[in-house]
């Protein structure tokens, strides 16, 4: 299956949770491979924490590989090389953890009919050997986007099943932004319309995921707490009224710290042992990773 991340905006936290996404998905015994296609500013590296990545990334990163620069594109086994000493020990069970980095020099490009047929090649060839491939998208209505609407399109793909997470942060501006990121004129189902996919098709296979939301009913004043669980209920009604209300929303995560501050996977030993994560975090996104692949939380409401 293939899982395409894309955001409203930069510092949704959409590289952040669709990272944490794919390392729940492996530990569950799914084989997964990421590709960091957030051309202009690629950080998967540094969330998977494979300072091997980057090295690789100079000379033959997905950007390289796209514009035909390179035959094959880096790829880098993070169970093996990254510097985390919790992944560095692999849990019995586990499936492939794969994560093919984009270029540190690149930056946006167009689709051509050669970046578009490496893409489709590159990702019928994974469909083939994962289980899961997560495609992590530039900000926004970006080229990486394009290409990814292109691809999923041509005859080849057709077959592959394909869902799209757009990741957004809870507040105003984000919910307003994501829905016109999917809804609007020049968002991405009028784009997957322009380019042959069938708009009921493509609409059911998109669902939100709210990042940061932070909890009414954390430690603050009595006047702070009621503010927030009235900005709350003002930001449901909106989002209902943008079209991406309850029904299209696989799932939220929590305000939390660690991925602020470090931006990195969450394990068990960080919730149970050093206790610097906490566990509604850890549930929040062990349950995403479950409805990623539950097919009943992709039906119509």
């Amino acid at each position: 299956m293939l899982v395409f991340a894309a955001s409203d905006k930069g510092g949704t936290g959409r590289s952040v949770t669709s990272a944490n996404l794919a390392y729940q998905r492996a530990l569950a015994g799914d084989d997964v491979c990421y590709l960091d296609f957030d051309f202009g500013s690629p950080t998967a590296a540094a969330v998977f924490d494979v300072p091997d990545a980057h090295r690789a990334a100079e000379d033959s990163g997905l950007h390289a590989y796209l514009t035909g620069e390179v035959a094959e594109p880096a790829a880098i086994d993070v169970w093996a090389h990254t510097e985390h000493r919790v992944l560095r020990s692999r849990p019995p069970g586990s499936g492939r953890l794969m994560l093919l980095p984009g270029d540190l020099g690149g930056g946006e490009f167009a689709t051509t009919s050669d970046t578009l047929r490496r893409c489709v090649d590159l990702l019928l060839r994974l469909h083939g050997e994962y289980d899961l491939i997560v495609v992590d998208l530039s900000a926004g209505r970006s080229y990486a986007v394009d290409m990814a609407l292109e691809a999923t399109s041509q005859r080849e793909l057709r077959g592959v099943p394909a869902r799209w997470l757009v990741f957004h942060r809870w507040t105003r501006q984000h919910v307003a932004a994501a829905a016109d990121l999917v809804h609007g004129k020049r968002g991405i189902i009028a784009g997957g319309v322009a380019r042959g996919h069938d708009e009921a098709a493509l609409h059911g296979a998109i669902r939100f995921v709210r990042a940061a939301v932070p909890d009414p009913e954390s430690p603050v004043s009595a006047t702070q707490s009621a503010w927030m669980r009235a900005c709350d209920d003002d930001l449901r009604q909106l989002a209902a009224r943008q079209g991406i209300g309850h029904s299209q929303v696989l799932g939220s995560v929590p305000l939390e710290p660690v991925l602020q501050w470090r931006e990195q996977l969450i394990t068990d030993e960080d919730v149970l042992d050093s206790q610097i994560a906490a566990t509604e975090t850890w549930q929040a996104l062990s349950e995403l990773a479950v409805r990623l692949a539950d097919d009943k939380y992709w039906e119509e409401a």
